[in-house]
């Protein structure tokens, strides 16, 4: 059996976090080939062929893949498709529009935020926000599959895969890019950070919001916030963690102000380590915590940050 496994390719940069892990999740399916594509994709075609398990890659370099523009690229998997039993995707905001096309191109289910691989049919992935594992067992030809990369470690690297040039496809014209909005920050990405410093309706503010960003700039972290801090209007949205928001598995993981609700739980409680700061001590997010502080934020933070 073979993988064609699509890598996240962003500006000419792959996503080596999202991808390797994609690639460990994909190992016991058969030999895995890296689809990298883009206006510019050569780099991040020789990066990816470094991922430990990449049996070759395969580079699609075309002005029609850039602006990460979902069609150009779904028509060009499909187009590859037939050579594979399996199509796969780490489960990232674009394979989260990309590969739902896929599927229905080929006339398939799409099997979303997978968390283990049972065997080449079945599958596993949460539901019910986290709190049931779900197995599911495709009777398609071809299995069309997102991946839930904080479930998984990430290849090591050490690995000289082959490397070779696909045909690019033509536009299928359904859309077309206008403009990009992008915000810009020297903080880490906050699927992929090692440290995640996140704020609730209990920071009370987008000015005392701050107080969360200082914390997060001095442990070189990531900052997340719940629903309720976004809906809030304390945090912009591509910064919520948790069911609707981004899944994230850091080393370390900072709740501060945040009670705990079930849907950000399934965003975060798969943290190495989680540390909640709130004044409730009846709040359900000490139920997963490993260290919990019962204290007012507004003078635990500012000490914390102090010290270090």
């Amino acid at each position: 059996m073979t993988v064609l496994l699509l890598g996240e390719v962003d500006n000419g940069t792959l996503n080596m976090d999202a991808t390797a892990k994609a690639v460990a999740a994909c190992k016991p399916l058969g030999d895995i080939h890296v689809l990298c594509c883009g206006a510019e994709a050569a780099d991040a075609g020789k990066e990816a062929a470094t991922i430990d398990g990449v049996a070759k890659v395969l580079v699609a370099e075309d002005a029609i893949y850039g602006h990460r523009l979902a069609e150009p690229t779904a028509a060009l998997m499909v187009s590859l498709a037939g050579d594979y039993d399996h199509v796969v995707a780490p489960a990232t905001t674009d394979a989260k529009n990309i590969l739902p096309r896929v599927a229905a191109l080929l006339d398939v289910m799409v099997i979303t935020d997978v968390s283990g691989v049972v065997d080449a049919d079945t599958f596993e992935r949460p539901i019910y926000a986290g709190n049931a594992i779900q197995t599911v067992k495709s009777k398609d030809a071809k299995k069309v599959v997102s991946i839930r990369t904080s479930s998984f470690d990430a290849a090591g690297t050490g690995n000289s895969a082959e490397v070779s040039d696909v045909a690019t496809g033509d536009a299928p014209g359904l859309s077309e890019w206008v403009e990009d909005h992008v915000a810009e920050s020297d903080r880490p990405d906050l699927t992929s950070a090692g440290i995640v410093v996140s704020g609730g309706r209990g920071v009370g503010s987008e000015e005392d919001f701050a107080m969360i960003e200082k914390l997060a700039d001095k442990l070189g972290a990531a900052v997340g916030a719940s629903r309720a801090a976004v809906d809030s209007g304390y945090a912009p949205n591509d910064w919520q963690v948790g069911q609707t928001g981004k899944v994230v598995a850091p080393d370390l993981y900072v709740a501060v102000g945040i009670s705990g609700a079930i849907q950000h739980l399934a965003g975060m409680k798969d943290s190495k380590i989680i540390v909640a700061i709130n004044k409730d001590e009846e709040a359900p997010i000490f139920q997963v915590a490993d260290y919990g502080l019962v204290a007012d934020l507004f003078e635990a933070v500012p000490e914390l940050e102090s010290k270090l």
